[in-house]
């Protein structure tokens, strides 16, 4: 119940899908952590299993693979790939998105190049249902944002993200671990820190939760995914009369129907 409130809110966040596959680990304190071992597989892009695609779009998408399957000068093709891997992205299909990006990220060698693919095989990790898929495609994303972070060490967000694809991993402390390294040298790192609550929160430390979301809210008061976690934290750890402020507070940042809906199916669960 609690999670499927949260996806309503959150979805336009893909790091948000990555909590109802993540370890119940904990992740403010060292400890003996289980997770099972990652299965890897790389899949190329397939047609099938995506919903249908606007014709516009779906036209761009059938030219550019024409001239990308023509066998073109490898310069030719991975402007291709790069430009497929945008329009994919841009039709939700995460996969086929990040397989492109891949191929011109081999070709062009560049820490932006690495940037794309890995942060399309991060979308890709965190929208799969399939815990194998998921695994897989985390493994990519840490081989890409890694090469990125190789090339530019000051590169937060791809060091973060790369943190969030541990967690899950058989080695979560890493992650964790990692995302303390990144708050240690910007503590005020809204992705860092909104993660971390987000973990705490699927951990059930929600005291912890509070703490690394309150101090989000402090540096950016409109994080409206931030603020609508916090909500949850208070309610979860018992603070009722916080939980229903924090809520209220939401209402008046974003006017979406389905925010408005979520948390006033919150608001009820306090009456």
């Amino acid at each position: 119940m609690l999670r499927t409130r949260i996806i309503l809110v959150i979805v336009s966040a893909a790091v948000v899908a990555v909590l109802y596959f993540l370890p119940k680990v904990v992740v403010e304190n060292d400890g003996q952590l289980k997770s099972a071992d990652s299965v890897a597989q790389t899949e190329k892009p397939s047609a099938q299993g995506h919903s249908e695609l606007p014709a516009e779009l779906k036209q761009s998408i059938k030219a550019l693979r024409t001239q990308y399957l023509a066998g073109l000068s490898n310069q030719k093709n991975a402007i291709f790939a790069d430009s497929l891997r945008s329009l994919y992205a841009q039709a939700g299909q995460f996969d086929s998105a990040a397989w492109y990006g891949e191929q011109a990220a081999t070709f062009f060698k560049t820490n932006e190049s690495f940037i794309k693919a890995g942060n399309a095989y991060y979308e890709a990790y965190s929208f799969a249902m399939q815990p194998e898929k998921q695994k897989a495609m985390a493994e990519k994303a840490r081989e890409w944002l890694g090469k990125a972070v190789e090339g530019d060490p000051k590169n937060l967000e791809a060091k973060t993200k790369m943190a969030m694809t541990y967690v899950s991993s058989a080695t979560p402390m890493k992650g964790i671990q990692m995302m303390r390294e990144v708050l240690a040298e910007d503590p005020k790192n809204e992705f860092a820190l909104f993660n971390m609550g987000m973990l705490s929160i699927q951990s059930g430390q929600y005291a912890r939760a509070i703490e690394r979301l309150e101090e989000l809210a402090a540096v950016n008061p409109n994080h409206l995914q931030g603020q609508m976690l916090l909500g949850v934290a208070y309610l979860n750890n018992g603070n009722k009369d916080k939980a229903r402020q924090q809520f209220e507070r939401v209402k008046k940042l974003d006017a979406d129907p389905a925010v408005q809906a979520t948390v006033d199916s919150y608001l009820k669960e306090l009456k």
